[in-house]
């Protein structure tokens, strides 16, 4: 192989890689603070990824403009979706277990819902819209521009996510109720409102996905459950709760996938990812850049 081909071959699988992030950032950020492992995250990316085709597609709308609308859209959605379902669950269950099992059954039933909505609306075929395909030659190599700018964009916010959760008083309340959620309550730290709003947070990041995804590829309204299926492997990869190690993790099985499937059959790209899934459990049960 040439340089130009495997920069062209690294660069798919970084790109890929960031989309998987930014979706296991959100799912990692719900499950990790408030135990939901909500199976219905890829298909608020769907819908994410449907609003901006929907608004460029009718009314003209660029999808640049559509990143903060798709964010403040699902956030929204997801403050709403938290106050109907899982804060009453939370309320009802008599121990963490219980409302686990139950946020679980709640999710699959959000998962059939958005979908069959979408499917409703605008039927199951294919769809998408055409945004900056032009190609660009970098180094002997050649990308398409849109995948570019989806892979800059997806960094972009993963890192805002990390350095919000780092740096400011919020994520140093976020991040304590990750560590011990009854010590962070004992010191003051307000879970009636966290949990809520780093909810609507998560599923803002999966709009935010979506519509990234829109920009490059097309969309249906079956094509959020691989990525809560791949997005569970990251998190797995990253360490439960570990923001930074979901961004490497993201990236890391984007570039195993784009590297196997090259050398072996694109077929096998499901299998390779839950060979690395399996083999990370064995190997490192809590995730390869867990502290």
């Amino acid at each position: 192989m040439s340089l130009g081909a495997w920069l062209e071959l690294l660069a798919s699988g970084l790109i890929t890689g960031g989309i998987y992030a930014l979706v296991a950032l959100g799912l990692n950020l719900q499950y990790g603070l408030m135990r939901i492992l909500n199976i219905a995250h890829g298909e608020f990316l769907m819908l994410g990824a449907y609003f901006t085709w929907m608004m460029q597609t009718a009314f003209g709308v660029s999808p640049l403009w559509m990143l903060p609308a798709s964010f403040a859209l699902l956030m929204m959605l997801g403050l709403a979706v938290h106050w109907l379902c899982f804060r009453r669950l939370a309320a009802s269950s008599p121990n963490l277990d219980v409302f686990e099992a139950r946020g679980l059954m709640v999710s699959f039933g959000l998962l059939f819902l958005v979908q069959n909505f979408i499917s409703f609306l605008w039927g199951g075929e294919l769809r998408g819209y055409d945004f900056m395909a032009e190609p660009l030659k970098l180094g002997g190599a050649q990308f398409a521009a849109n995948k570019l700018l989806v892979f800059a964009l997806a960094l972009l916010f993963s890192a805002a996510l990390i350095v919000l959760l780092r740096t400011t008083l919020l994520g140093k309340g976020v991040r304590a109720l990750m560590q011990s959620p009854v010590g962070a309550q004992l010191v003051g730290i307000d879970t009636k409102r966290l949990h809520p709003l780093m909810f609507g947070v998560g599923l803002g990041l999966s709009g935010v996905a979506g519509c990234l995804l829109s920009m490059a590829y097309t969309i249906s309204p079956a094509m959020g459950e691989p990525y809560t299926v791949t997005a569970l492997i990251v998190i797995t990869l990253g360490g439960f709760g570990s923001m930074s190690g979901a961004l490497a993790g993201g990236l890391l099985l984007g570039v195993v996938e784009a590297l196997g499937m090259h050398f072996t059959n694109p077929s096998l790209k499901a299998l390779l990812s839950y060979a690395v899934f399996i083999a990370v459990l064995l190997a490192r049960p809590n995730g390869l850049f867990a502290k």
